[in-house]
């Protein structure tokens, strides 16, 4: 079994800073990408940033420029660096983890963290 603990989440002023961290455990192989999403109230789950095992990564454009995203394969954490935060980016964060192969080489297309809320307001 494989589980995603996210942590870093909480409160912020417009403009802040926060660093968010995924760490994936269990029996794990290998991850394929690792990324995170985000739901806000009244609206659809999205992708913020995806990395894959061989360092692309992918943003959307909302977050482009303000976000970046990182991966510790070593740990099998991702982490999340939000700079120039803006009230709009308030939601709860998912860490997703895509194409895991367990030690068992198991294959299961995702797993997901628990969430982790991130509210910027002054």
């Amino acid at each position: 079994q494989v589980q995603l603990v996210e942590s870093g989440g909480g409160l912020v002023q417009p403009g802040g800073s926060l660093r968010l961290s995924c760490a994936a455990s269990g029996s794990i192989f290998s991850i394929n990408a690792m990324g995170w999403y985000r739901q806000a109230p009244g609206k659809e789950r999205e992708l913020v940033a995806a990395i894959t095992s061989g360092g692309s990564t992918n943003y959307a454009d909302s977050v482009k420029g303000r976000f970046t995203i990182s991966r510790d394969d070593a740990k099998n954490t991702v982490y999340l660096q939000m700079n120039s935060l803006k009230p709009e980016d308030t939601a709860v964060y998912y860490c997703n983890a895509d194409g895991v192969v367990t030690m068992g080489r198991l294959y299961v297309p995702n797993y997901w963290g628990q969430g982790t809320q991130v509210t910027v307001s002054s």
